[in-house]
């Protein structure tokens, strides 16, 4: 097949889920496929990007917006009554430029990775599959609570534009894929369930086991401008940390990971250290005895997760989290439901080693018998299949 690939970001480099699932699809789907590379960009291009898709991608086309676009996108959104989310990515110019590629390049199948490209192709008369990836009216109504109170109008409507556009957007489409079952129970489209779960997967030959000086007993690996991100990071340095330290007072704690909001840098202090973007990730995972991921909003299977369980890295996430792992609770992870639970697992596995090598070992194996790229992606290509020979 030859597959139009239509993302909202450039897939590189992976320091967000959204890139590296992306990434993965483009790169076992190339295998079989001649992949047409079709990507939105409101930033500067990595110098790297090109060069590490060039050799998936027969064509790589990158459509710059502007910030200038961007505000106008936003303000058209509003009085469209799509949702911000599609809005921002939305402009005539990138339609038009779109409309050009797909009539030149006929693909069989049209590949969409979340509702903020679906505009784009909803006029398109050729097979297409939509991944929702993750609920992103779940998501919203999630942050509604914790949000500023002059921040919480917008957010409501956000979310009801959402749940609209989500619905609306399932009949434009052949397939339909998401992340994870608990993400597909909240689409709120009546055949909901004809959407089928694509989870995503943990790159094995490059997160393995890492023998490294132990420097810190505890961290949290993710994008630390995403809100969600920045939220777990608060509520781990501000209400669990202090709990461990009763009884451990030199427990330190890494958090690490990509553009780091102020609130994160704010965390810093002798006891808790941020990176920022760092070269080799797996290098802070490695550093750390603990793995934590305390999400307390947000949607979605937590990448962070995966990557740390294949390192042999005994985990400790929340019920929101596991909810999409599908771990088992006291065996291939452990979950925690309050600041006192999570710093009470924190403090077992720090002082039972032969128990963190269990949790550990025990989550090696749950990741490398559930998670595996290849094999998601095989599934989601022979969807494709089937709908391009209707």
């Amino acid at each position: 097949m030859k597959i139009l690939v239509l993302l909202p970001r450039v897939p590189f480099p992976l320091e967000k889920g959204d890139k590296l699932r992306a990434f993965n699809h483009i790169r076992y789907l190339s295998k079989n496929n001649e992949i047409i590379l079709c990507a939105l960009n409101d930033t500067a291009i990595h110098p790297d990007a090109i060069k590490n898709l060039r050799s998936f991608c027969k064509s790589i086309h990158i459509i710059n917006i502007s910030k200038v676009t961007i505000a106008a996108n936003l303000a058209a959104a509003l009085f469209k009554g799509i949702p911000f989310q599609t809005g921002y990515f939305y402009n005539k110019k990138a339609q038009n430029q779109i409309d050009k590629i797909i009539d030149q390049e006929k693909p069989d199948h049209i590949f969409c990775q979340l509702l903020r490209v679906a505009e784009y192709v909803k006029k398109h008369r050729i097979p297409k599959t939509l991944d929702y990836q993750d609920v992103f009216s779940k998501g919203v109504e999630r942050r509604i609570e914790k949000a500023p109170f002059y921040l919480k109008p917008l957010f409501s409507s956000e979310y009801r534009r959402l749940l609209t556009y989500e619905n609306k957007v399932f009949s434009w489409f052949d397939n339909k894929t998401i992340i994870s079952e608990p993400d597909r129970d909240f689409i709120p489209h009546p055949e909901k369930d004809k959407i089928e779960i694509i989870p995503n997967g943990v790159d094995y030959e490059f997160f393995k086991p890492l023998n490294r000086k132990k420097e810190f007993e505890i961290v949290f690996i993710g994008n630390m401008g995403y809100p969600p991100n920045v939220n777990a990071a608060e509520f781990l340095a501000r209400e669990i940390l202090p709990l461990v330290h009763q009884s451990k007072p030199d427990a330190r704690l890494l958090l690490a990971g990509a553009s780091p909001d102020k609130r994160v840098l704010a965390l810093q202090t002798d006891k808790i250290q941020v990176t920022g973007w760092v070269d080799d990730i797996r290098e802070c995972y490695a550093k750390a005895r603990i793995f934590i991921a305390p999400m307390q909003i947000g949607t979605g299977l937590q990448n962070k997760l995966l990557e740390a369980m294949a390192m042999k890295i005994p985990c400790i996430t929340s019920p929101l989290a596991n909810s999409a792992l599908g771990a088992k609770d006291g065996k291939d992870i452990l979950v925690g439901n309050n600041p006192a639970e999570y710093a009470a697992h924190i403090i077992k596995l720090l002082e039972n080693t032969a128990f963190a090598d269990e949790i550990a070992e025990a989550g090696y194996h749950f990741v490398t018998d559930n998670y595996d790229w290849e094999r998601a992606t095989s599934k989601l290509e022979e969807m494709m299949l089937k709908a391009s020979k209707r």
